[in-house]
């Protein structure tokens, strides 16, 4: 009786063993299953985000240009269509600033706070954050608000690095096409540089090629070295196309004395702000004589003059003192170039891209929080063209909540 007693109870524990296995083993599948079911419902959610945002314009479909109120989010270009997004609907995007300066500034004349696309010396995209999308706006919009987080990174395809030449007694470029780190040779490069004499604005392109090394010395031997201007390059291999630029001027600071604000995308007006007004810098203490001129960029990526029929005027700082306005065509992508002076032979440029393409721009819109706290990211790649540049399209997607 007392050997039976004991082979039921060794009995019985194996078999609480083998259930308790068995438990565990079962939960430890389950818990998987539902990892998986929900890291596969975070990936197909990011294939839908980054469809819908490269495939559809939103609604109504030129929300870019102009100021309504959008209704439906998606930044595909509705006169290009397949992979191409719109260049004036990411200038509407409260983007996060790309290259990591401040992305709002305040000018005191109009009392609005402005969102700086692109913070890099001599370009940006200033606008007023009264008319832009934000990030909980276009969650709401993509049906994802309070279940997913999204980021969307909207960068160029090619790298074109542009650094001035100096020591040779005239204006020298060297131009170098990379693509994933690798040097393109071949590339065809279609090069344009303003040059600033007073606040006259001189012209003058022509198409170069890329070394076996994928550099290529672009040389103006009629220019001083020491003049103010914008270098603008297009470097383009196999229709995969990349921009370059580089700005300089000569008054003696590196801030630039003129600030453009976009205030209406329907009508393309833009205010010429005295930079001290916004910045308060005292190296930009004085006033200057500014002049506008637009470049419309073409479908082979060279630049026609557009008449603004602005006559130079004189641009001051503080209180009482007057900004001015030019209205670009808001149809057309190009260049705004602001050409002003100091006093003699202190000159400089501002470029404001209409489009964001023209220069290549960066944008990323997101929280402002990094997903490295979630379990699984996952993200999705698109390559599209904005303004006939190459750009590639990351989308990132993290499933909120518990």
């Amino acid at each position: 009786m007392t050997g039976a007693t004991i082979d039921h109870m060794i009995s019985v524990t194996i078999l609480i063993a083998a259930l308790t296995i068995a438990l565990l083993t079962y939960s430890s599948m389950f818990a998987t299953a539902v990892e998986y079911d929900r890291n596969r419902q975070v990936a197909n959610k990011a294939i839908d985000v980054i469809n819908t945002i490269c495939l559809s314009p939103g609604n109504p479909t030129n929300w870019g240009t102009t100021n309504t109120s959008l209704l439906g989010f998606g930044l595909n270009d509705p006169n290009v269509g397949g992979y191409a997004l719109s260049p004036y609907s990411i200038m509407r995007l409260a983007t996060s600033n790309s290259s990591g300066g401040n992305s709002l500034v305040y000018y005191p004349k109009t009392g609005l706070y402005y969102n700086n696309l692109s913070a890099n010396y001599g370009h940006g995209v200033f606008a007023p954050t009264g008319d832009l999308v934000n990030y909980a706006d276009a969650a709401e919009l993509l049906g994802i608000n309070g279940t997913y987080g999204f980021g969307i990174d909207i960068a160029p395809t090619l790298d074109v690095d542009v650094t001035p030449v100096t020591g040779l007694g005239h204006l020298a470029f060297n131009v170098e096409v990379s693509g994933s780190g690798l040097p393109l040779s071949g590339a065809t490069l279609n090069y344009h540089l303003f040059d600033v004499n007073d606040l006259v604005v001189t012209p003058y392109s022509d198409v170069a090629q890329t070394n076996s090394s994928g550099q290529q010395l672009i040389e103006f031997e009629t220019i001083d070295e020491d003049d103010a201007f914008s270098f603008t390059v297009y470097a383009d291999l196999g229709g995969i196309t990349g921009v370059g630029y580089y700005t300089k001027n000569t008054c003696g600071t590196d801030r630039q004395f003129v600030i453009p604000l976009i205030t209406n995308y329907t009508s393309g007006e833009v205010i010429l702000a005295h930079a001290w007004d916004i910045f308060e810098d005292d190296s930009l203490h004085a006033e200057v004589q500014i002049k506008a001129t637009f470049f419309i960029l073409t479908s082979n990526f060279m630049f026609q003059e557009y008449d603004l029929e602005f006559t130079p005027a004189n641009l001051n700082y503080g209180e009482g003192k007057p900004y001015y306005t030019t209205n670009v065509p808001a149809s057309e992508v190009g260049l705004l170039v602001i050409t002003y002076r100091k006093s003699t032979n202190e000159v400089g440029t501002v470029i404001l891209p209409w489009g964001v393409g023209t220069l290549g721009v960066s944008a990323k819109f997101d929280s402002g929080i990094a997903p490295s706290g979630y379990d699984f990211v996952a993200t999705e790649l698109r390559q599209v063209t904005i303004d006939g540049v190459s750009y590639q399209v990351k989308v990132s997607t993290w499933k909120l909540g518990s």
